[in-house]
């Protein structure tokens, strides 16, 4: 795990003191070696954080053993041992990032579909001048990068592209639609205007300044793997082997390591595996609060105590929490509506000596563990009220805002608004914050954009009626998992040098989850499939109780602690040229006054959004 720099330009300027400039930016993401190679017209840049062949041997950038090739690698492959053995090549380190190398001279851009982990890696090849660069399949780890006719800028992180001085720091308005709507920006758009994210599952080559080829080499879909003939039994059987692989492949390492344990079903399965697979005691860590109402500590130490791990737990005070939140902010490489809660827990952990930990991300996206699936299936079995006459739509909405109104009756009455049902209509209404009759209000006309669904890519993959669950779970892959959950772990655990990896998004138990059918799923008892495939591993209380999410008391802390604090940033936001800004103030003023119609997820992503703008001197 590590951050990697590129500059690729035809332009007369110092690219060795700008690479320098780059990876001093992103230094917290590789605080063991920083080092850089500079060619013509080519100089790409590597911070490392070691995890694998703690030597000097393994710094990079890397070169081949006929050094025709240099690498810049951010990541880990988890099978690279085994990939090995079809290697003729002289290794010279015991890294993963060698093995990547080998598997380039040997198979080319097919390299990737040999691979089993999470990376950005990007190759030179001396000899023909030309650059190839690639990202995992499910977006785990980072590439942003910016292009026109004569320059070529690819970083770990947005913040390092924009310290070259080479891009405008001009807000993309359609991104700034989206982030208002989304709490974030999707792929392959970020909050500024040039500034671009590569696809998961995607290679590019360039050469000459120009791109080559743009590719994807693979994608989620319930093809690839038949269990059509599979009992209940046998597919549970087939669940536990793919998710024990997985978190056995992934508990290789040279430095301590550990888990985060919240309590919740996830995180616990991870523990209770990596247990099982372990002759040593697990460390897990927990973050634990006075207020009962937001702690889940009681699960993660009936959990420890099960498996007899290492267990820290952190009790932290809001006023703790509070003093961190500017440290948090600072550390966001991308605005984002979550992200300081992965922070504080990374904090902590790092703290108690780990460069590595397991995280369960991906279980409630694979699984179907949120609400929103069983809402969705709901809305796609009874479609034909969606594609009722506005007459009779109007009546219903009319009855919802009787029977209580507020933010559920006003989203209600947004899906009766679409004209003919849509399943990607619907999946986006259930990830919106803001409201498009809000976001209408506090933008300027000239800026409003009510195309932005339009833009936004979710791919249909095939799925049939009987695969459904699984369809709403690539939207899931490709919305906010990719672009909220994913992008949040990895710039708050990198902000303080730390590792996480995910078990439940090995690609090949993504596949085995998507191609089961919704009948084995049971969205209306969460995440059935996989508690039934542990067999007992779990202490029944932990999942048999409602679903509790990672928070805090955001609602109370903004209205008192952190009044000063947003009240500021909020007229801030409200004074630049896009925004109206007497609707800014009124939509604070309603969530002060406590207005069911504007909860706190409203107006978090707002004062995020202009400290994160101030921060990095966006004065657009």
């Amino acid at each position: 795990m590590c951050g990697i720099n590129i500059l690729y330009t035809s332009k007369s300027i110092d690219r060795d003191g700008i690479i320098k400039k780059m990876n001093h930016s992103i230094s917290h993401r590789g605080p063991d070696n920083s080092d850089f190679y500079s060619d013509d017209y080519i100089s790409l840049g590597h911070t490392r954080l070691s995890i694998v062949d703690l030597s000097n041997n393994g710094n990079q950038p890397m070169f081949s053993s006929n050094e025709r090739y240099i690498i810049v690698f951010n990541g880990e492959i988890y099978n690279f041992n085994e990939l090995k053995s079809q290697l003729n090549y002289d290794f010279t380190t015991t890294t993963d990032t060698e093995v990547v190398l080998a598997s380039y001279l040997k198979w080319g851009k097919e390299c990737v579909n040999y691979f089993n982990g999470m990376f950005a890696f990007a190759i030179w090849d001396k000899f023909k001048k030309e650059l190839f660069v690639t990202r995992d399949r499910l977006g785990i780890k980072p590439l942003y990068y910016y292009y026109d006719e004569s320059t070529f800028i690819f970083s770990s992180e947005i913040r390092s592209i924009l310290k070259t001085n080479l891009v405008d720091k001009k807000i993309c308005v359609q991104g700034l639609n989206e982030y208002l709507k989304f709490q974030t920006v999707n792929c392959p758009n970020t909050i500024i205007k040039d500034i671009k994210v590569l696809e998961p599952a995607s290679f590019v080559f360039f050469r000459d300044f120009k791109l080559l080829n743009k590719s994807t080499y693979w994608s989620p879909n319930k093809k690839s793997i038949d269990i059509n003939g599979y009992s209940y039994d046998k597919l549970k059987n087939k669940v536990l082997q793919e998710l024990t692989n997985s978190v056995e492949l992934r508990m290789f390492s040279d430095v301590d390591s550990g888990a985060f344990l919240s309590g919740g079903v996830d995180s616990s399965t991870m523990v209770g595996l990596m247990s099982k697979l372990s002759k040593r005691k697990i460390k897990t860590f927990n973050i634990s609060f006075d207020d009962k109402e937001y702690s889940e500590s009681k699960y993660a130490r009936l959990v420890s105590k099960q498996f007899n791990t290492d267990h820290t737990e952190i009790n932290l005070k809001p006023e703790d929490f509070l003093n961190y939140i500017p440290n948090a902010l600072n550390d966001m490489d991308h605005p984002s509506g979550d992200g300081p809660n992965s922070w504080v827990v990374s904090k902590f952990t790092k703290e108690q000596g780990v460069k590595m930990v397991f995280s369960g991300l991906g279980g409630d996206e694979l699984f179907a563990g949120y609400k929103s699936f069983e809402r969705l299936k709901t809305l796609n079995d009874f479609k034909f009220i969606q594609n009722t006459p506005r007459f009779f739509k109007n009546i219903i909405s009319k009855g919802f805002n009787t029977f209580g109104g507020g933010l559920e009756a006003a989203k209600i009455e947004s899906l009766l608004k679409i004209k003919k049902y849509n399943f990607k209509e619907n999946y986006l209404l259930t990830r919106q914050s803001l409201l498009d009759l809000q976001l209408n209000k506090i933008l300027k006309p000239i800026y409003y954009n009510n195309m932005v669904n339009d833009r936004i890519l979710i791919n249909d993959y095939g799925f049939d009626k009987s695969h459904f669950l699984s369809k709403v779970s690539t939207a899931e892959f490709e919305t906010y998992m990719s672009n909220v959950l994913l992008r949040d772990t990895d710039q708050m655990s990198m902000a303080h040098g730390l590792e996480v990896r995910v078990p439940f998004l090995d690609h090949n138990l993504v596949d085995l989850i998507l191609a089961v059918n919704d009948k084995n799923k049971y969205p209306k008892t969460t995440k059935k499939l996989l508690i039934d495939s542990l067999q007992g591993l779990l202490p029944k209380e932990v999942y048999d109780r409602p679903k509790m999410g990672f928070t805090f008391p955001w609602e109370k802390w903004l209205k008192n602690e952190l009044f000063e604090f947003s009240d500021n940033l909020i007229k801030s936001l409200s004074r630049r040229k896009y925004f109206n800004q007497r609707e800014i103030e009124n939509l604070w003023g309603n969530f002060c006054n406590s207005s069911s119609l504007v909860s706190f997820s409203r107006l978090w992503p707002l004062i995020v959004l202009e400290y994160w703008l101030l921060n990095n001197e966006i004065d657009d």
